[in-house]
């Protein structure tokens, strides 16, 4: 009987806070920044790994990211701690893309890869911070989506059983595989990688894959098959207005009335 294959999406992110902004492109400058893998994602790998040791069930597992050359290293960090493959989705033409061209690109490359039994993404990503590829991923994929997984309570060759964390507690919820969740950070303790895991990733060839690898076309990628786009990006201004009540108590509460309904925050006679 066919085993699970389970692949993890991550991220290559800026490892700062000091980041600028394109003002032709509107998108994030990238170049000469430091980046890191998304920390959302380093529990669905955890995760990853850790399915992998403790199910037979599980056939293989596969990390896979989108974006420029450089974000290899991400994928030679996610194999030195323990996943099995990896793959880099790099092409030009991917640049630019918003979440939803970002997830068609995923769902192909998924696809392309073969036998996915479960898709892991992370909660979210610290630069988009939308949480929104996992659930559009599943939705091109036609999979069940199940978000905010706190623990994976039970996985076999026919479903998955999870906790998810509501904001007043959690419920558990069953899907029929192939699925695609996204995890927080309480569902494990990312481990630390070992110098034989480390060396290992490092003499791992990673294979690149365009858009062409897996059979899009360039208006289903990047800016062309984008939906949103950044049209702008500025930093509100704030504007304070202080204004202060003279008279006695009573005086003061008529006053603060009056000018409340002039901003039409209370209604009154």
């Amino acid at each position: 009987m066919v085993k699970i294959k389970v692949v993890v999406c991550i991220k290559q992110v800026p490892g700062t806070t000091d980041i600028h902004i394109d003002p032709q492109t509107n998108t994030l400058v990238r170049e000469g920044v430091e980046n890191i893998i998304n920390p959302f994602d380093n529990y669905a790998l955890e995760e990853g790994v850790r399915l992998k040791e403790k199910s037979e069930e599980i056939s293989q597992t596969v990390a896979l990211t989108m974006g420029p050359p450089q974000a290899e290293q991400i994928l030679k960090d996610a194999l030195s701690v323990g996943m099995d493959e990896a793959v880099l989705l790099s092409d030009r033409e991917f640049a630019g893309a918003d979440t939803w061209a970002t997830a068609v690109t995923l769902a192909a490359a998924v696809k392309k890869i073969g036998d996915a039994g479960l898709v892991i993404f992370g909660k979210q990503t610290l630069d988009g911070d939308t949480g929104q590829v996992g659930p559009e991923f599943a939705q091109r994929m036609h999979m069940p989506f199940i978000g905010y997984v706190s623990k994976i309570c039970k996985l076999d060759r026919k479903s998955i059983q999870a906790e998810r964390l509501m904001e007043h507690g959690y419920e558990i919820i069953e899907a029929q595989l192939p699925a695609a969740i996204s995890v927080v950070k309480d569902i494990n303790e990312p481990r630390v990688p070992s110098l034989r895991g480390k060396m290992k990733a490092k003499k791992m060839e990673i294979p690149v894959w365009d858009r062409h690898h897996i059979g899009l076309d360039a208006e289903q990628v990047g800016l062309s098959g984008s939906f949103t786009q950044v049209v702008k990006v500025f930093t509100p201004q704030s504007k304070h207005e202080v204004m202060m009540l003279e008279g006695s108590t009573a005086e003061q509460v008529e006053k603060l009335f009056g000018k409340l309904k002039q901003l039409n925050v209370v209604q009154g006679a």
